[in-house]
């Protein structure tokens, strides 16, 4: 299986830079190939313009990644409860309308081939604080039935990974489960 990881981090000695690594050496020891993609270190441009706005915009290079993939995994960091808005724009402009999805004709059909995908989203936050408060129910709600819902993320698995400011043996544990992640990225 062919797995693209696209990684949303200016800084390419962040932690989330560290989880995308950790994720693709696993997803590598079970036996899949693997590809990064990082619309940062490439100069993606992540705003919307009027070419996409028309159906103009060329994506294709981001689109034909996607394509040659068997699965998917995000990674970005939890920015003002979302994606952060180069992942944002990242995927409000390649998972475009007529080639992603098609809400016109059947709004639960996705245009894509059902494919598994993982969000890694490494988070400041607590994990006591992330459910106590809601913050985590209403996200996976958001990103299950909205966003990722219309592009064939199935199964979706959504890994809040809480605590990534703490202490080196907590980052460490967080390395860890985004390498489990990796390895078992397909696996029902």
């Amino acid at each position: 299986m062919h797995v693209l990881t696209v990684l949303d981090h200016p800084n390419p000695n962040s932690l989330s830079a560290a989880v995308a690594q950790y994720f693709m050496d696993g997803a590598a020891l079970a036996g899949h190939s693997t590809e990064l993609a990082d619309p940062n270190a490439e100069g993606f441009d992540p705003r919307w313009t009027q070419a996409d706005a028309d159906g103009t915009a060329d994506l294709s290079k981001e689109q034909d990644r996607i394509a040659r993939a068997d699965a998917i995994c995000l990674v970005f960091p939890l920015f003002w409860w979302g994606m952060p808005p180069t992942m944002k724009g990242w995927v409000d402009r390649v998972w475009s309308w007529g080639w992603a999805y098609d809400q016109l004709d059947d709004p639960n059909m996705p245009l894509q081939p059902k494919r598994p995908a993982t969000l890694l989203v490494p988070a400041g936050a607590s994990s006591t604080t992330m459910q106590d408060k809601g913050y985590q129910a209403a996200l996976e709600h958001l990103w299950r039935e909205g966003t990722f819902g219309y592009f064939g993320f199935a199964p979706l698995r959504i890994e809040f990974l809480c605590g990534s400011t703490g202490s080196d043996a907590r980052r460490k544990g967080l390395l860890h489960r985004a390498f489990e992640c990796g390895q078992a990225i397909g696996q029902s």
